[in-house]
């Protein structure tokens, strides 16, 4: 079974403006909202490929009750813990004439230590050995910055293998816990390493090195639309990006995490799951908000996905 964390939440809203215009009036032509947050968005795309999952995290108020029957309408399965206070609404601006896309997050809830540690002990009691276990995303106020090393370490202690999408401290830490598979982008590993990391050697010699430190299996390391570096120990493979019409480039990186999950569940080969990642990825852009691709658009991408070995 694949779990996914979500710790802080959000029903997204995203419009469309074109013509966006800071100081100025501004008109919206179109506009959806959608349950979000990195974790719940995986697992709305591992819906889409076919696979299962739970969502696991934290909700409140009435905006959380709203999240959790959109989920449930979406025939997901859910467990999660409700908290005093409302999880946060997130503005994502679209501008389609100046092809921008712009997020405006609220903070979202405040949690306790006792709120978080029971939410975790309750995963804990479900894990068997092989699941795997998605964190992703911000930290709720009130949460430790050593939460994600602390959830890596117990669930990979249960058998699970983790799978870690973070930034920052969050990621800088959760490193200390020797994830399974880490899923950063060219421009958090450079803040991760200290150093503006452009060409896909100094990326993949990067990551190589984290591998060796942390005892990291695997390593993908995204950059837009220029393609991503996926590296095990064994191999490097270099995916292009595809060139597809955009709706929204937010939960694109979801889109991707959702893929490499699923891909290892099923137990896929590297070229497989590159495939299958690259394509998954590049269907989801081509979505407007935060909704997840149907598996025709990802599967009509699969034999465009273009990959050298390196």
């Amino acid at each position: 079974m694949i779990y996914t964390v979500t710790l802080n939440p959000a029903l997204d809203k995203t419009v469309e403006i074109p013509s966006f215009t800071i100081d100025s009036v501004n008109r919206i032509t179109a506009m959806r909202t959608d349950p979000g947050g990195k974790g719940i968005n995986v697992s709305k795309v591992i819906s889409k490929l076919g696979g299962k999952s739970i969502a696991v995290g934290i909700l409140g108020g009435g905006t959380g009750k709203s999240i959790l029957s959109a989920l449930e309408s979406l025939g997901l399965e859910s467990h999660f813990h409700f908290a005093d206070g409302e999880t946060r609404t997130n503005l994502k601006v679209v501008d389609p004439e100046g092809h921008t896309n712009t997020d405006i997050n609220e903070p979202g809830l405040t949690v306790t230590g006792g709120l978080l540690d029971g939410l975790l002990e309750e995963l804990l009691a479900r894990l068997q050995a092989g699941d795997i276990v998605v964190l992703s995303g911000s930290l709720p106020k009130g949460a430790p910055t050593d939460t994600y090393y602390g959830w890596a370490k117990a669930c990979q202690e249960a058998g699970a293998k983790v799978v870690l999408d973070a930034d920052g401290e969050l990621l800088a830490s959760g490193l200390l816990a020797s994830p399974y598979l880490i899923k950063p982008n060219n421009h958090e590993l450079s803040r991760l390493v200290g150093k503006t990391l452009e060409a896909p050697k100094e990326l993949e010699e990067a990551a190589r090195r984290l591998m060796e430190e942390h005892g990291i299996a695997k390593v993908v390391v995204s950059m837009g639309g220029k393609g991503a570096l996926y590296i095990s120990e064994r191999q490097t493979i270099y995916a292009e990006g595809l060139k597809v019409p955009v709706g929204s480039t937010v939960g694109a990186g979801d889109s991707v995490v959702a893929a490499l999950a699923f891909a290892e569940e099923t137990g896929m080969g590297m070229e497989e799951a590159v495939r299958l990642s690259t394509a998954t990825g590049a269907a989801n852009v081509m979505c407007s908000g935060t909704q997840a691709a149907e598996y025709e658009v990802i599967e009509g991408l699969l034999n465009k996905v273009v990959f050298h070995i390196l």
